[in-house]
């Protein structure tokens, strides 16, 4: 069995294994999932390998990467989340995807708390982004509720209007919202 490295009050979250392969597949294949994801195309069977290939190499490297989330109530993986660096930025970026039957029950909203919480915790992160599509309001309301700041257009993607949030840790411990600067 695979160790939960953090819980909230309805998932675990674990690093990914071999294991999760075809539960990747499942949502990153889901064209409607994809919408938000990359360039929104849905991924292939050796476009999963090769991404659970890339996160195994995050962990080494620095701790962290995508995770998948198990759902306490039944013991199966019901999407996955995590930090990211895309493209080798700077910042960790936070993703997370769920299968389609879990959306609009909270659970995103849930794990990205949790996921702030780790990043500065565990992983030692004073600041975390993310970015969303202007269109994709449910993600803006997830981030908002986490207490993210929309701090502006995503510097290279003003184009496609894609927006930037931030938080950063407090020195006090506590995660606190940046502002726009």
């Amino acid at each position: 069995m695979v160790d939960t490295l953090f819980e909230t009050a309805r998932l675990g979250c674990r690093h990914l294994d071999e294991s999760d392969l075809a539960a990747l597949y499942e949502v990153y294949s889901d064209p409607l999932a994809m919408r938000w994801v990359g360039d929104g195309s849905p991924i292939s069977r050796p476009e999963c390998k090769a991404w659970l290939t890339r996160t195994l190499e995050n962990y080494a490297n620095r701790g962290y990467g995508m995770f998948a989330l198990v759902e306490h109530a039944t013991g199966q993986v019901i999407g996955f989340a995590g930090l990211v660096h895309p493209d080798d930025q700077a910042e960790a970026e936070i993703k997370y995807a769920f299968l389609r039957s879990y959306w609009g029950q909270g659970f995103a909203s849930e794990i990205v708390r949790a996921l702030l919480e780790a990043a500065q915790n565990q992983f030692g992160l004073d600041l975390v982004i993310a970015t969303v599509a202007p269109e994709n309001r449910a993600s803006q309301r997830v981030l908002e509720k986490a207490g993210a700041v929309d701090v502006g257009l995503q510097p290279g993607e003003e184009l496609a209007g894609t927006r930037r949030y931030e938080w950063r840790s407090a020195r006090t411990g506590e995660l606190s919202v940046s502002s726009a600067t």
